[in-house]
């Protein structure tokens, strides 16, 4: 055997693990005893140990030194595995292990203040996991910015000035858009109850239409939807709102877009290091798409009301267009998850803001809920009313995701770049979608960009997809034309 060859089939075993530390997570947060967190945070902080040893093994350097890849896709696995020594070597085992264990308690505690709305109860945990990351992001950064060391972790080759270049030249047009639109009469929404097995029943049917393989994956119910995994064990979570079955149904298409993406990998490059997506702002430009251009477009929607009358009945909309421009309905709402989408991007760049000061220690822990509420009012003209609304809302802080949340908006420019592509190059996809079937957009987007995985670095695959340089452009036309429509400005 060659030392490509020694080196792939080391690496083929760390991959094995990393999933089985993966579907630990997804145990957790789905069906994982109250009374287990315990002893689950010291499960995940050995396996961390398990894994960190693998990805600093000496052999690895000696490997790499001598390996000769076979071809183009031997280049990439080299450069992904190259990337992953080079950036846990530059980590303490010690700090890594007690950030695994760390993160996992913090889920469980934040979980446990957001249900009683108590902040306080949070802050000593959140206060330890800022310092970790501080830790690891300056381990990484060797004298850099250590923000910028932990935005690449999730977007290789971005850093923190550069987002808040994209933010700054997004910001003016998203914000005159929402001055026009909340100036404008707010179509009606849906009312009613919705029971909750025929919103999973119908949410299961979507997931389909969307091309979620369940021969690999399988559904539940989180208190944050996500979905796990890649290859052949992708699985997906959702949440469910008597009240409101949009949360549901938009929330199961928008994480089958991220499955989707990882079932659509080349099958020959499972368990290898581009058997993945190839960053997590690719990752978003297909559950933003999916769920965003495709689902929420005038076209699947009027499917999907068909489908809604036949399951419910009536719920206070009385035909297709006025359901297109409900789904649509622009509002300043607390929740970003729910945030339609002339809002969500202010409410992620509000998030860059404040975790950017967090690790550069120009914003301390104890201020954090102030700074977030007097930013909401600022940007959203409306005061925080209980913490689960305010900075209690997400995981990701718990998770000690610090550089996650921005990849959400460059996933939507992504999206925007992407499905401008794909119109151009599917004329006739409005009378599918009309009849439920978004199979030609799924298709396109798993042979241009999902079969490749990690194959090539994270601009370069969407630029390829698309056949010109991605820019915000696309995505801020997209939401003028869009809403200008529907508000009619």
């Amino acid at each position: 055997m060659t030392a490509y060859d020694d080196l792939m089939a080391f690496q083929r075993q760390t991959e094995a693990l990393a999933q089985v530390a993966g579907r630990l997570g997804w145990d957790q947060e789905t069906v994982m005893p109250d009374g287990s967190a315990g002893q689950r945070a010291e499960e995940i902080g050995a396996l961390e140990g398990v894994l960190h040893a693998r990805r600093s093994d000496p052999r690895l350097a000696d490997w790499l030194a001598a390996a000769k890849a076979p071809d183009a896709v031997g280049v990439a696995q080299l450069r992904q595995i190259r990337r992953s020594y080079d950036r846990t070597m530059k980590v303490p085992a010690k700090l890594a292990e007690e950030i695994a264990t760390t993160m996992s308690l913090a889920q469980g505690v934040w979980a446990e203040c957001r249900a009683r709305e108590e902040v306080p109860g949070f802050l000593p945990t959140l206060r330890k996991v800022v310092d970790l990351k501080r830790q690891e992001g300056a381990a990484l950064a060797a004298g850099g910015d250590p923000y910028d060391a932990l935005v690449d972790d999730y977007e290789p080759g971005m850093t923190g000035a550069e987002i808040a270049a994209m933010f700054d030249a997004m910001r003016p047009r998203l914000v005159a858009l929402r001055e026009r639109v909340l100036g404008a009469k707010a179509p009606h929404g849906v009312v009613g109850q919705f029971p909750v097995e025929a919103q999973m029943a119908l949410g299961r049917e979507l997931a389909t239409i969307f091309g979620y393989d369940w021969n690999r994956g399988r559904i539940d119910l989180a208190e944050h939807p996500f979905s796990s995994g890649s290859g052949h064990d992708v699985r997906i979570t959702t949440r469910v709102s008597e009240t409101d079955p949009f949360n549901c149904f938009y929330s199961t298409i928008h994480e089958v877009g991220h499955a989707a993406y990882e079932q659509g990998i080349d099958p020959a490059y499972a368990l290898t290091p581009i058997g993945q997506g190839a960053s997590m702002g690719v990752h978003e430009s297909q559950s933003r798409s999916y769920e965003n251009q495709l689902g929420r477009s005038r076209a699947f929607t009027g499917w999907l009301f068909g489908r809604m009358r036949e399951v419910f009945g009536d719920f206070g909309i009385g035909d297709a267009e006025g359901f297109y421009r409900a789904v649509n309905r622009v509002h300043a709402g607390y929740i970003r998850t729910e945030a339609d989408e002339v809002h969500y991007n202010l409410h992620i760049m509000m998030r860059f803001d404040l975790e950017r000061a967090l690790m550069t220690g120009a914003l301390d822990v104890a201020d954090l809920e102030a700074a977030w509420n007097d930013r909401f009012r600022a940007d959203f003209g409306v005061a925080v009313d209980r913490p689960s609304n305010g900075m209690l809302q997400d995981v990701h802080w718990s998770c000690g995701l610090f550089g996650y949340f921005p990849t959400y908006t460059l996933g939507n420019v992504y999206a925007g770049c992407l499905v401008k592509a794909l119109r151009a190059d599917v004329p006739g996809l409005d009378p599918q979608m009309e009849r439920g079937d978004v199979s030609a957009a799924t298709g396109w987007l798993r042979d241009r960009l999902q079969r490749h995985g990690s194959l090539y670095e994270p601009r370069d695959v969407v630029r390829r997809a698309c056949g010109f340089e991605p820019s915000e452009a696309p995505l801020l036309d997209y939401l003028e034309t869009k809403f200008g429509e529907i508000y009619g400005l």
